[in-house]
């Protein structure tokens, strides 16, 4: 088979047999196996990560291609040929679609006359899971004499054939949190003997909206989404605990240090007013993903003008950030239209784009080499 023919199969293979988060074991060990078999050198810089070294043994810089290989704690109901084969894990993010492109790209390179220099194919664990993989990778030295990285996202909002990659801040820093109620439970036929922590949360769901409406200036962008909420058992019981968990997304660093204290203000306020005492866990996360300007332009002359579009930054976070603050770096969208969004049990792409992603690695990390020499 061809290079496009053998990226959509392994793709399709990475589907079928999705790894979440820090669980990547035979995900890392077949990626392994295929650098391998392109006569790479292949290290394991943490348990469930890879990377393969491309020397050509003459003086010149390093060049990073990262792809990232972890799946989602979903239940796939996308009803596609290869779907996923574990229940509760999937690949709902394009994740395996980027470990294809890029063993992809690796294979391709193998195979080139390179000018000299290294090229690095990091394979990064636990994207998808705070504090992330990248960070692990980092301090293992994956990053050491890098001059530059590239790495790329298949994008379902972007149409197939369509490529963004724009110069400072692209996605935002992605932050969590626990906030945790605590009350007296009782009867829920005798209120008034207990302390409601389903109402007092419920409360809070709504007042930590206001955090972005009305406590930051509206002209630097922030999200506070709970994502969960958890709290009793029995219709006829008021429960002792009721458990929020959520995330918070902003560029500015101000704005980025504030939120969780505001987020400690307006939980102790309401718990307050309801007799309730709560726990607020609130974990930094990603930093935003930066594209550094001179690292930009140079993906840029190598993308098609016709495939090249303008996008205003998204809210959506990614640890490739743990590896732009090593090097200068830029990460791209790929379009790969589909009709349901990331991380959503139904997410599909078109698989075309990863012919696209493939050449955009290759052609980069040649540009880089040239560059960067």
């Amino acid at each position: 088979m061809g290079v496009e023919q053998n990226v959509v199969a392994w793709r399709r293979h990475l589907h079928r047999h999705p790894e979440v988060s820090f669980h990547e074991h035979e995900t890392s060990g077949w990626i392994a196996d295929k650098l391998e078999g392109f006569s790479l050198a292949v290290e394991r810089p943490t348990e469930t990560s890879v990377l393969a070294r491309l020397r050509t043994g003459r003086p010149g810089p390093t060049i990073a291609l990262r792809a990232d290989i972890d799946a989602l704690p979903i239940h796939e109901e996308s009803g596609v040929a290869f779907a996923s084969e574990r229940p509760g894990a999937m690949h709902a993010c394009g994740h395996d679609g980027h470990t294809a492109m890029l063993l992809g790209a690796a294979s391709q390179l193998v195979a080139r006359d390179l000018p000299g220099g290294e090229v690095r194919f990091i394979f990064q664990h636990g994207e998808e899971l705070a504090p992330g993989g990248a960070r692990d990778m980092v301090a293992a030295g994956v990053m050491e004499g890098v001059d530059f990285i590239y790495g790329c996202h298949l994008w379902t909002p972007l149409e197939y054939g369509k490529v963004a990659a724009m110069p400072g801040p692209f996605m935002a820093a992605a932050d969590f949190f626990k906030l945790t109620v605590t009350g007296r439970g009782g009867h829920a036929g005798l209120p008034h003997t207990a302390v409601d922590t389903i109402a007092c949360a419920a409360e809070l769901v709504g007042s930590l909206q206001h955090i972005v409406s009305r406590r930051l200036d509206p002209l630097h962008p922030a999200v506070v989404t709970v994502g969960s909420l958890h709290a009793g058992d029995a219709p006829n019981v008021i429960p002792g605990e009721a458990v929020l968990t959520g995330t918070t997304r902003s560029f500015d660093p101000e704005v980025r240090g504030r939120i969780p204290m505001l987020i400690e203000e307006i939980a102790r306020g309401v718990c307050a007013a309801h007799g309730a005492n709560f726990e607020l866990d609130f974990q930094f996360g990603y930093k935003p993903v930066v594209n550094e300007a001179r690292a930009t332009e140079l993906v840029r002359e190598v993308i098609d003008p016709a495939q090249l579009v303008e996008i205003e930054p998204i809210m959506g976070g990614d640890d490739f950030s743990a590896f732009q603050a090593e090097a200068p770096g830029c990460y791209a969208f790929v379009g790969a239209g589909g009709a349901y969004p990331h991380h959503h049990p139904r997410f599909v792409i078109d698989e075309r784009a990863l012919a696209t992603g493939t050449q955009l690695h290759v052609d980069v990390a040649l540009r880089a080499l040239e560059v960067f020499a």
